[in-house]
Order: C-alpha cells, then structure tokens, then sequence
C-alpha cells in the first residue's frame, strides 16, 4: 500500500464508487442502500469504505465497510437490499433484526425489503458489536 496517504485516496475513490453504485440503482433499493449506508457511518465514524468483488456480471463491485476488518457487505438484491455481517453469528442480536442467513454458522444478514423500516438504534449496535470482534481478533497475538 505504501504511505499513508494512498488508503485516503483509496477511501475516497470508493466512496465516489459506492456513490455511483447508489445513484445507478433504481428506486427504493437505491434509497435503501444510502440510508443504510448513512446508518452505518453514523454508528462508526472510523468505518472505511471499500468496494471489493468486481467481475463481469456485477462491474461495480459490492460495498464493504470495515474497521479492523469486515463489518458488513452491501448487496442490493432483487427484491432486497442485503447487509451481510461475517461474524454475525457472534453478534448478540435480542431485536432479532437479522433475518436471513440464520442457517450459516457464522454469517447473518438483514434483507430489507420495499416499505422496511431499519431500527437504527439495533442496527447501531450489531455495528458496534462487529467492530468489537474485529477489534478482539486484532488484539490477538
């Protein structure tokens, strides 16, 4: 990566990315993934945007956003806009705002759907929760 200043200009083209992946998608999905987005920045100031996972079918890639790691990934899906958590299965989740993945033994994620209200304040905290566990396996030696 070399000096310190290239991860801020590396920031700053994938939020001009993650900017265009909005404005390119139609309707509510759009507006989805910008409130969400706006959610998820509000919880972690820190957090880094990143865009991973270009390839042909999907040209603009996907939004991440991380601190120490993954936090979670943006997909915008069919009929779904899709916040998967990696370690999500680790995260205490008592509103149950998660709602899809629940098979997998580590991911979770939250489908929103057209009409769906986020609870800010528990999204907030499986943000939290997640920089947490990014923060811990860090520590590790």
């Amino acid at each position: 990566m070399g000096v310190a200043g290239d991860r801020t200009s590396e920031s700053a083209s994938a939020t001009r990315q993650i900017d265009a992946i909005i404005r390119e998608t139609d309707g509510w999905r759009g507006r989805t993934l910008s409130q969400l987005r706006s959610s998820i920045l509000r919880a972690d100031p820190r957090a880094i945007e990143e865009v991973k996972w270009k390839k042909p079918s999907n040209p603009r890639g996907v939004p991440v956003w991380s601190h120490d790691g993954t936090i979670c990934i943006g997909n915008v899906l069919k009929s779904a806009v899709r916040l998967t958590f990696p370690k999500g299965a680790r995260i205490k989740d008592p509103t149950r705002l998660f709602n899809a993945r629940l098979d997998s033994g580590a991911v979770r994620a939250i489908d929103v759907r057209e009409g769906d209200l986020v609870d800010e304040a528990a999204l907030r905290s499986l943000i939290l929760d997640a920089v947490r566990l990014n923060a811990a396996g860090k520590a590790r030696p």
